[in-house]
């Protein structure tokens, strides 16, 4: 097997300048955050023009420590310049009279008040996402592998595995794949192999053709 060198996962900075600086405007999420409440996968990558200290806060501003809900971003997911999780902890009532969170200014305790909505739902987000520039998953989204998400769209709920999502609010704009194609890429996982075989095997796994792959495929 041809031999590669490739970023590791471990790595924050994978991609170099020219004169051999680490490029910080893209960095591996995996190595990159430190988060009680916020878990990715290896490989997965976002981007920004202004790369800031904190990429948790800057990804999912509303994912505090103590946070009941849960983010979590599978493998080898792409994530562009300006996309926002908004996690449940951004909610507020509107179920009654006022959606003002008095609870947070003081006025006692803030456990069991009525001004705070009660634990929201995680957010989770398959293998191999491409999430486009601008984009926002509401609270509780759940997307499943393959999904790619349109440049400004505003996505919530589930979106099907290998479904392609654009608009606001999201709309399905179609499937990239049957669903046989979509079930036999899920048993494959290419993601789940080693770094070697991928890479190996990247022609197949660029290419349409599902049929190739799993001819490929070490399962």
């Amino acid at each position: 097997m041809t031999e590669f060198s490739y970023a590791a996962p471990t790595e924050i900075y994978p991609l170099r300048l020219p004169d051999g600086a680490a490029n910080r405007g893209t960095v591996f999420l995996k190595p990159a955050i430190d988060h009680p409440r916020f878990t990715v996968g290896e490989y997965t990558y976002a981007s920004a023009f202004d790369p800031p200290d904190d990429w948790a806060a800057r990804l999912a501003p509303y994912l505090f420590d103590f946070s009941p809900e849960r983010l979590s971003i599978g493998k080898f997911c792409q994530i562009a310049d300006g996309v926002r999780f908004v996690t449940a902890s951004a909610n507020h009532r509107y179920d009654g009279i006022s959606s003002y969170p008095f609870a947070i200014f003081g006025g006692g305790g803030m456990e069991n008040r009525p001004s705070l909505p009660d634990a929201g739902p995680d957010t989770h987000i398959g293998h191999d996402v491409w999430i486009g520039q601008g984009a926002t998953l509401l609270p509780g989204a759940r997307l499943g592998n393959g999904v790619i998400v349109g440049a400004g769209a505003v996505v919530s709920g589930t979106v099907a595995d290998y479904t392609i999502v654009a608009g606001n609010p999201g709309r399905v704009v179609r499937q990239r794949f049957s669903a046989a194609q979509t079930a036999e890429l899920n048993q494959i996982a290419w993601w789940d192999w080693p770094i070697e075989l991928i890479l190996a095997h990247e022609a197949q796994i660029m290419g349409g053709d599902v049929s190739a792959l799993a001819a490929v495929s070490p399962k």
